[in-house]
């Protein structure tokens, strides 16, 4: 009970928290930067590393969020299965937890929409 009344205010933290860790993903494959991505194929780099640029930021600005969320989530799921999901039952055998994580609180995102401190939001509620 104590949380309820910050709902709102949790939310929209943990949307632009998630898109802020996520497009660093991108930066790390798209531009070697802060650290230099890890040895991965080149392909998926060049679909991995927009998608977590891209989609993070619009996460986190609450921009076209739904859609973003939840290609972001689809990537995630992607990613998953391709490097982590076959080489062990349980993701904190396999290395997959954050691949995991993401994959469902982008799902949630999607869902659930851009709430509050959104882009999205402030053009709703300026009648554009």
């Amino acid at each position: 009970m104590f949380m309820k009344s910050f709902t709102v205010q949790t939310y929209a933290l943990m949307r632009i928290v998630a898109g802020f860790l996520f497009l660093w993903h991108g930066t790390q494959k798209l531009l070697a930067f802060p650290v230099p991505p890890p040895d991965i194929p080149p392909f998926v780099m060049y679909v991995a590393g927009p998608i977590e640029l891209i989609g993070g930021a619009l996460v986190m600005l609450g921009l076209f969020t739904r859609w973003a969320a939840f290609l972001c989530s689809g990537l995630m799921a992607a990613a998953y299965w391709m490097a982590h999901g076959f080489n062990a039952l349980f993701p904190i055998e396999n290395g997959g937890e954050l691949a995991a994580l993401y994959c469902f609180v982008f799902l949630y995102i999607s869902a659930q929409g851009s709430g509050a401190w959104s882009v999205d939001d402030a053009t709703k509620n300026a009648n554009i």
